[in-house]
């Protein structure tokens, strides 16, 4: 990570036409202190030709900025993570979504927060990555890098999907179930909760297995360490797909195997001082309203 921050992207929710004003007056404040602005391509053509701001893909963005602030919610946190992430920049969320989560600031306070950690008042979290690959008869077919899950189930009203699961190299179990979600301790709050997956601290270096409605009474969701390498061997073939963070997928074939491991580099995300996981976890989830 690069501080003081110099050169800082913005980026907002795709196709969400209340973004741009927000964006472009936050862009105006960071430009009045003497600091390089470029703005996401996601904002339309007629946006982007009234804004002074030079525009740039993410690709372009993870090797010209500092600091990348993203205005949306959870989803748009989750797509801009997997590019920069890789290239060390680090990550401020502004939540215009429903939860928040990953982006904790609101419109209201984004610019005295954002001004407060332009002056190093912060706090650094690594959040881990997933990556994975698809292999078919041995040959990488596919990849990718989740923040959440990686998931593999059925896309529509089929059979179960049948698979075998390997940690390490170590058979764990068979299993017929809906599917099967590989989580990371962000994406515990995601997907893998409404699995009935456990909630873990981001801080942990862990990965959750939850099975989705699997066939049997006795199957349970397993943490394992994040070190750990796991393989899923496809052992029914039809509608089923690998999915990286419900945002990008791949249909699976029988005898596919997907392995997933920890990716080397982590996502860092920037905070105000004062922030609080628990504090999140009971705004979020409604556990500060008595019944």
């Amino acid at each position: 990570m690069k501080f003081p921050f110099k050169n800082i992207a913005l980026i907002g929710k795709h196709k969400d036409p209340e973004i741009a004003g927000p964006l472009l007056r936050l862009a105006a404040f960071l430009s009045s202190r003497d600091l390089n602005v470029v703005v996401g391509d996601s904002l339309t053509t007629e946006q982007i030709e009234s804004s002074p701001y030079p525009a740039m893909s993410l690709d372009e963005m993870a090797h010209a900025v500092d600091l990348a602030i993203v205005i949306g919610g959870d989803g748009t946190m989750l797509n801009i993570a997997r590019t920069l992430s890789p290239h060390q920049v680090p990550l401020v969320g502004v939540n215009r979504g429903r939860l928040g989560f990953l982006t904790d600031l609101t419109l209201d306070n984004m610019q005295d927060s954002i001004a407060a950690m332009l002056d190093g008042k912060f706090v650094t979290e690594q959040r881990l990555l997933l990556s994975a690959r698809v292999l078919r008869d041995d040959v990488e077919v596919f990849s990718g890098l989740a923040f959440n899950e990686v998931a593999v189930h059925r896309n529509h009203i089929s059979s179960m999907v049948e698979f075998e699961v390997r940690i390490d190299g170590e058979y764990l179990y068979n299993q017929r179930a809906d599917g099967l979600i590989v989580a990371t301790p962000t994406g515990s709050t995601a997907y893998a909760m409404s699995a009935g997956g456990p909630i873990l601290h981001p801080s942990l270096d862990v990965l959750e297995l939850v099975p989705v409605c699997p066939h049997t009474l006795s199957n349970r969701p397993i943490v394992v360490k994040s070190s750990s390498v796991l393989e899923i061997l496809m052992h029914r073939s039809g509608d089923i797909s690998v999915r990286f963070d419900s945002h990008t997928s791949y249909g699976l074939e029988l005898h596919d195997k997907i392995i997933v491991a920890r990716h080397p580099e982590p996502a860092c995300l920037l905070h105000p001082v004062g922030h609080s996981y628990y504090h999140t976890l009971r705004e979020k989830l409604l556990w500060n309203r008595t019944l």
